[in-house]
Parts: structure tokens; sequence; C-alpha cells
């Protein structure tokens, strides 16, 4: 998957899908897109990763406790 580095605005490959949807893992190894000749893998924060559109990634992707409000109002309320 193609992702962009704030930082540098280029494009990056993300090497480990797994990583990247994983949200308590803070980073992935990417390789950077430019020049002719292929770049060295290396470590990117998400934090520091976009979609190409300039949206930020998802925040089930970053965020382990993205839906701990939702669990605590079903739990609060019995919902479910």
């Amino acid at each position: 998957m193609l992702l962009q580095d704030q930082k540098s605005g280029k494009l990056v490959e993300v090497l480990g899908l797994t990583d990247l949807y994983n949200p308590l893992r803070p980073g992935v190894i990417a390789r950077m897109h430019y020049g002719e000749e292929p770049q060295d893998p290396a470590h990117f924060e998400k934090a520091e990763l976009r979609f190409p559109s300039g949206e930020p990634l998802p925040c089930c992707w970053t965020d382990p406790h993205y839906r701990d409000d939702e669990v605590q109002a079903v739990q609060h309320h019995g919902v479910g």
C-alpha cells in the first residue's frame, strides 16, 4: 500500500500491512519511492503517514482505544 510521508511529501510503500492495520503498533516498515533505485526499508511512525489524498489514517489503525466510549455506553445502558 502506498502512503505519503508528511515530513517529506514523498510516497512510501508499506511492506507489512499487518503492522499498518494493528492499532497496537505505532509504526511500520516501508520503503520510500523516489529516484530510480528502490530505497532501503526503514521505520516510519504511523502518526507521520497519510493517504496520498491527504486524509489521515483511520483511528482503528492507530488508536487501540478508539471504541472505548462506545463499549462503555453499551455496558452502561445494557444494550446489546
